[in-house]
């Protein structure tokens, strides 16, 4: 009986751009076996220095293939070239940020003689890995997902297997190649290409101890609910981005930003900007202005270097978003530029002003180049509404005001809420991840180090020693 496959189409124009054989329970269970033999054999175990020589010349071989890993990015994903370019410059930063945090991968002493029976003994912990690590990905960020769900696993010592999106998988396939060309042993990280159901048996199995999901919350959540006893996860799922403006922001220098942190990847980020909360004495003048600036994007082949605004991931996105926008005029609401799929595979950035609460648009994450612009006449009222859905991610405050900076933020349900800057603001340092519907657990790379270790202490005796 033959494998199945899959084809991975282009976004831009749905040509084949290679055929992948799917995997199976057989290959599944293989992976589980190999990973679980190389943690369960302490001499088998990566020391610091071999991890830190492997992921430097990781580093090394990712910086002689920029140019190729761009285009890989670019051509299964659809972001844009030169947002392709930034991702790969940007997963190297990240692998060079998981050598410098091993520095500090460590333990602590703990205190002893602070009572009369702690005397003669010293104590102090060491941070060992969790176990096998297991990370499901999504399509958005082809190449900078596989860096934050694969090399802080590696770097912490845990063995780590990938199931990369179907619709993106070759950037992490790459990468998962070049950490092999580093020196990584095999068992070390494989790549399992899936449906569902095979991935949904590498969650559930006992030998799991770390899950790292980023994708829908439906299937996040169920997952969740299926790991062992002991196991841990961070799931991040997608958010409906708030951000309030108040009537003395800098609207000049925020335009540009909120156009952004909408439009990048064709809105097809967890954190970008979706509902813009703006006073009413400058409402229509917000609209007006990122409108303006979302009619001069450049949207077209990802490869060009031009394009501003490339595809959504497939034809049923764009068909989504056309039905989404289409409930949004129908209910009202003016749309100021925009307002319709291009072809098949692009949707026109678009601008949406005073949409009902009551739509879609205004109640989930759209995932596609649309942002809209609400009136509110009092604060806590935008507040109110900003925190009136199951979703908390990344918010932003436009305000020239330290009092209503500090307020507004303390108000907003968020993991993060920036400050005069789009809700999409990211570095690879700080930490990253829903609360409410929208996730558990922290990312970014530190934090993920941190996750897939676990402490050991080891009290001495000291009177005991000869």
């Amino acid at each position: 009986m033959s494998k199945k496959t899959i084809e991975v189409t282009s976004p831009h124009d749905g040509k084949v751009i290679k055929k992948i054989t799917l995997v199976g329970k057989t290959e599944v269970l293989s992976a589980l076996k190999k990973a679980d033999k190389i943690f369960k054999n302490r001499e088998l175990w990566l020391p610091k220095y071999k991890r830190i020589e492997i992921l430097e010349k990781t580093v090394s071989i990712m910086e002689s293939k920029i140019e190729s890993l761009t285009k890989i990015a670019a051509t299964e994903g659809g972001k844009p070239y030169n947002d392709s370019k930034v991702e790969v410059l940007r997963a190297i930063g990240g692998v060079k940020l998981a050598i410098s945090h091993l520095h500090s991968l460590n333990g602590e002493e703990i205190p002893m003689g602070l009572t009369a029976a702690s005397t003669n003994r010293m104590a102090f912990t060491t941070r060992e890995p969790i176990g096998i690590a297991v990370s499901i990905s999504a399509f958005n960020h082809p190449l900078n997902l596989a860096i934050h769900q694969i090399v802080p696993m590696i770097a912490s010592g845990c063995p780590v297997i990938f199931k990369p999106a179907l619709s993106t998988p070759m950037s992490g396939m790459n990468f998962v190649e070049i950490l092999y060309k580093a020196g990584l042993p095999k068992p070390y990280c494989q790549v399992l290409v899936c449906e569902r159901e095979h991935a949904s048996l590498l969650v559930t199995d006992p030998r799991v101890a770390y899950l790292s999901f980023i994708g829908s919350a439906k299937v996040g959540w169920y997952l969740r609910s299926q790991l062992s006893p002991g196991a841990r996860c961070a799931l991040e799922h997608g958010g409906v981005a708030p951000v309030i403006i108040e009537p003395d922001a800098d609207i000049k220098m925020a335009l540009p930003l909120l156009a952004k942190g909408g439009y990048y990847h064709a809105g097809q980020v967890c954190v970008s900007v979706q509902r813009i909360f703006a006073h009413k004495s400058i409402a229509l003048e917000v609209a007006k202005g990122i409108a303006k600036i979302a009619k001069k994007l450049v949207v077209g082949n990802p490869l060009n270097k031009n394009t501003e605004v490339g595809p959504l991931i497939n034809p049923g996105e764009v068909e989504r978003v056309s039905e989404w926008v289409d409930e949004a005029k129908k209910s009202g609401a003016k749309i100021l530029c925009g307002g319709k799929a291009l072809s098949k595979y692009y949707y026109e950035p678009t601008l949406v002003y005073n949409p009902s609460a009551n739509i879609k648009l205004s109640k989930q994450e759209v995932f596609g180049p649309v942002v809209c612009v609400y009136e509110y006449e009092n604060l806590e009222d935008a507040i109110k509404e900003a925190n009136s859905l199951p979703y908390a991610f990344q918010a932003s405050v436009f305000t020239q005001n330290i009092d209503s900076m500090i307020n507004i933020s303390q108000k907003l349900n968020a993991t993060a809420v920036m400050v005069n800057d789009h809700t999409a603001f990211r570095v690879d340092w700080m930490p990253f991840g829903g609360r409410d519907q929208s996730g558990i657990g922290m990312g970014g790379i530190p934090y993920t180090m941190h996750e897939t270790t676990r402490e050991k202490m080891l009290v001495i005796k000291s009177d005991a020693i000869v």
